[in-house]
């Protein structure tokens, strides 16, 4: 994973330039909604548990998908379900910081929806609950905190589609 700094430093470093353009607009960007990725990060932080919670009531808890015979039955199935929700909302926050999502690619979803597919995971439930992430989140941090994370979470989905 690189930070938008580092990917545009890197490149201009090994060409011996300095940054310029939309380089510097780029960063500018960046800085400027620093604070806002922070802060939503915090609040993200702080109440992940209940983001995790209220997406399952959302999104899973209330399908077949809980039921005797369902994937997230028994309990070591679905406190499975919840780790791996738990996974991608922490990995998707890191990626928002950095406004880069190629830790997503990186430590979740390479490989991801082929094993899901090994282990009779089904992945539309997995895509609606991560969909339902992104309002959850989006009532917990604001609207433009949400958009934020919507991109990072998008991703995700994008990923497991």
């Amino acid at each position: 994973m690189q930070d938008t700094i580092t990917s545009l430093i890197n490149p201009a470093d090994e060409k011996g330039l300095y940054l310029e353009g939309s380089a510097l607009d780029t960063l500018q960007q960046y800085f400027k909604t620093g604070a806002l990725r922070v802060k939503a990060a915090s609040q993200i932080g702080e109440s992940a548990d209940s983001i995790i919670s209220t997406t399952v009531e959302k999104s899973l808890l209330y399908g077949d998908i809980t039921l005797p015979g369902g994937n997230m039955y028994p309990t070591r199935r679905y406190a499975a379900c919840l780790r791996d929700l738990a996974y991608f909302l922490r990995y998707a926050t890191y990626a928002m910081l950095a406004a880069d999502a190629s830790i997503l690619d990186e430590r979740i979803l390479n490989g991801l929806k082929d094993t899901y597919s090994s282990l009779g995971v089904p992945i539309e439930p997995t895509i609606q609950a991560v969909q339902a992430m992104k309002e959850v989140v989006t009532q917990r941090v604001g609207s433009e905190a949400g958009q934020e994370m919507s991109v990072y979470l998008d991703h995700i989905v994008s990923g497991l589609s």
